[in-house]
């Protein structure tokens, strides 16, 4: 099972493992977005996504379990002369805010079951009615791809478990299929995936 131990092995090794640029799903969704939005990456890394939210006007909390991601996040953010607020933090285990953000971006965050379904809980909470939750991870259909993802299958996702954890949010969109990823040396290639764009009533 992986570690904070492992990813901050991972991260340590030099340069950014999933790239600088944000994950393109997300930079797709720029249209929904507005400057002073409250917004937390999940499972951020070395900042890619959460950098880039700032970037856009967005108040952004970035959060990892990697102490040594965090700290490239941080770092990042500087470079890029935006504010970034990093958490050291599990996700299945974070004091999650009460409706504290209207956004909360979920991409390639892969925790066992139990772990997922705790991080779901406390990401529901922390939207803010009318909030928008953004998803991007790899499917079953990944297994054998040397593009990325889990290798334990218990940890892959599927459009069925989007809508059992997520069922109570409105979908504006649940796509499951093949997209070409380049995000640094560890994404690369065809790869297939689940993506979703979800609003909390209110």
């Amino acid at each position: 099972m992986s570690t904070s131990l492992a990813w901050d092995e991972r991260y340590q090794g030099g340069g950014f493992q999933f790239g600088e640029a944000p994950n393109r799903y997300l930079e797709s969704l720029r249209p929904w977005l507005r400057p002073g939005m409250r917004a937390l990456a999940l499972g951020d890394g070395e900042g890619r996504n959460g950098v880039w939210l700032a970037g856009q006007g967005l108040a952004t909390t970035s959060l990892d379990w990697s102490p040594v991601g965090s700290t490239k996040a941080a770092a990042l953010a500087v470079s890029r002369g935006v504010a970034l607020a990093t958490v050291t933090a599990d996700a299945a285990a974070w004091d999650y805010p009460e409706a504290g953000f209207d956004l909360v971006a979920w991409i390639y965050l892969h925790l066992p079951p139990a772990d997922r379904a705790a991080a779901a809980a406390g990401a529901l909470r922390a939207l803010a009615p009318g909030g928008l939750l953004a998803l991007e991870c790899f499917t079953p259909a990944q297994q054998g791809r040397r593009s990325g993802g889990p290798k334990m299958p218990e940890l892959l996702w599927s459009r069925a478990i989007v809508e059992e954890l997520f069922g109570g949010l409105e979908v504006l969109e649940l796509l499951e299929g093949t997209v070409a990823l380049d995000e640094g040396p560890r994404h690369q290639g065809h790869a297939e995936v689940v993506r979703a764009l979800l609003r909390k009533p209110g």
